[in-house]
């Protein structure tokens, strides 16, 4: 073997290796300061720069991930108050998942979290690290990666997410023991403790059952058989039955609302009169105030 033939073949193998290992998230940040009056704005931009850098070069894991199939999301903060380097407000993250021989992505989170608070000053760097806590801010964006990993991850292969559940749940112990808000158990039923436990707890963990079954057999199935897929999603619903019969107040149920609602009135527009039916009365009375919504599921008509 001639020495410029090793040289391309190391060359050829250490980019289909990075590619395999290319970091995991392709995220959009957005940061929304319009509330906080009197102050320098520039602190927002290099703190927008600082996490999207962050989000789109950390490598949180070693997944196998190829570099063109990176998971789609995005963080809009809305910053409310800012104070002596303290900023408070909220974050929407929301994650993607493309479905299998199709051009259209399904949303997998679409969650408002209330509980948003930490300090920066401009130009401060953010630092990753798996087994400390080096600020809140870092604290809080390792959390929604792992999250984002652990969801899309479940959607692919049964309870394919555990690794990043393990991650998150060790983020959330370190930060409860900071004293910070939006970490602690039982504060309230819809912070990052309680969303973590959502997906973990035996009650209601078979919300990842469902992840599985109504994206892998149901929304990649519909492409070459709509009624098969279909059929799929249907069943993977009753889990939200079962899940409101034992936990009528997990947040699992509002996430599933939120990023499912609005795609399941178009699957259910070609479905049979039965289907429609039974679907909708597994979600009424779980969700009463989205009767809109849910009439549209139960007669079949989009407009």
């Amino acid at each position: 073997m001639t020495k410029f033939f090793r040289i391309f073949i190391f060359l050829i193998l250490t980019f289909v290796g990075n590619s395999l290992t290319a970091q995991e998230l392709k995220c959009e940040v957005e940061i929304n300061s319009d509330q906080v009056q009197g102050t320098n704005k520039s602190v927002f931009n290099t703190l927008k720069e600082a996490i999207n850098d962050y989000m789109n070069t950390t490598k949180f894991s070693q997944a196998q991930i190829a570099a063109n199939e990176k998971i789609e999301c995005k963080l809009f903060f809305t910053i409310k108050e800012y104070d002596d380097n303290t900023l408070t407000g909220d974050l929407q993250v929301q994650s993607t998942r493309p479905v299998y021989n199709s051009t259209y992505t399904s949303t997998l989170i679409n969650f408002k979290d209330t509980k948003i608070e930490f300090t920066y000053q401009e130009n401060e760097p953010l630092v990753f690290s798996e087994n400390s806590m080096e600020s809140n801010l870092t604290a809080i964006l390792n959390f929604y990666a792992y999250l984002i990993l652990a969801i899309d991850f479940d959607t692919f292969s049964p309870r394919g997410g555990e690794q990043f559940y393990e991650r998150a749940d060790n983020i959330v112990q370190m930060a409860q023991s900071s004293g910070e808000s939006g970490w602690k158990a039982f504060e309230d039923t819809k912070n990052r403790s309680s969303v973590l436990s959502a997906y973990t707890e035996p009650n209601t963990s078979i919300i990842r059952d469902l992840l599985y079954k109504y994206h892998r057999t149901g929304l990649d199935e519909m492409v070459l058989s709509p009624d098969k897929g279909r059929a799929a999603i249907t069943a993977s619903i009753e889990s939200i039955k079962k899940i409101y019969d034992v936990a009528p107040m997990s947040v699992a149920l509002s996430m599933f609302k939120d990023a499912k609602l609005d795609e399941l009135v178009n699957i259910y527009s070609k479905a049979n009169s039965t289907e429609r039916e039974k679907v909708y009365e597994w979600l009424y009375p779980i969700f009463p105030t989205e009767a809109e919504r849910l009439d549209k599921i139960k007669t079949g008509k989009i407009k």
